[in-house]
């Protein structure tokens, strides 16, 4: 099976200098994603559009989060909770080099193939915790930014990601159609987590490609 961006240029067009690890991300998961459950049957010929370039459409609110004004400049500390197959964290981690990425996952077969893929990829600013969320030793006030994709509604997200951020910090979390539905009925939860301004904003994946969304949300 083939996948439908394989001859494209979008690839390389949106990753950059990213395109080379993620290239050797994107053949591990080819090979191995679907016999080691990281990703479903019907997604291994849509691997580049629902699994790479999908991840890659948080970058430019990372680097918004980090005030930095380009990925080469952008500098800090992010927690990708619940990691699993490596969506968003390690695609992060390939994009911008300079922050340094803790990919949090509690299940030791997914935490195994993290290590390889960082390993095998040359991911030098990727760390693997194994770990659930709320276990996990903040470094110095806590993160700059916390990523996930597709772990838990936000009533239930909100209570275990942004107590890891340090304050003024802010959730970029990979949601659905039914994003905006969340937050509305995680608003007690935010709060309570000290979350302010919750938002959904569209995210471009690549030309051509349907856009995804992103939810928003800073640490009081």
């Amino acid at each position: 099976m083939t996948d439908q961006l394989a001859d494209s240029p979008l690839p390389k067009q949106v990753l950059g200098s990213a395109y080379e690890p993620m290239r050797t991300f994107y053949g591990k998961l080819a090979e191995e994603g679907e016999p080691r459950g990281l990703i479903g049957p019907r997604d291994v010929d849509i691997i580049w559009e629902r699994h790479i370039l999908n991840s890659a459409a948080v970058v430019p609110f990372i680097v918004e989060a980090l005030g930095a004004d380009s990925t080469e400049k952008a500098e800090g500390r992010l927690a990708d909770v619940g990691s699993g197959g490596g969506f968003p964290g390690v695609v992060v981690a390939a994009c911008l080099p300079q922050v340094q990425v803790t990919l949090i996952e509690p299940m030791e077969r997914r935490v195994e193939w993290l290590h390889e893929v960082v390993q095998e990829c040359g991911l030098d600013n990727a760390t693997v915790l194994r770990a659930r969320a709320e276990e996990v030793q903040l470094p110095g006030k806590g993160f700059d930014v916390v990523t996930c994709r597709a772990v838990a509604p936000m009533r239930k997200l909100a209570g275990f990601t942004l107590p890891l951020l340090r304050s003024g910090g802010r959730l970029v979390a990979l949601k659905g159609r039914s994003a905006q539905e969340e937050i509305e009925k995680g608003m007690k939860m935010i709060l309570r987590a000290k979350g302010v301004d919750p938002r959904v904003v569209d995210a471009p994946v690549a030309p051509g490609l349907e856009s995804t969304h992103v939810v928003l949300v800073d640490k009081r």
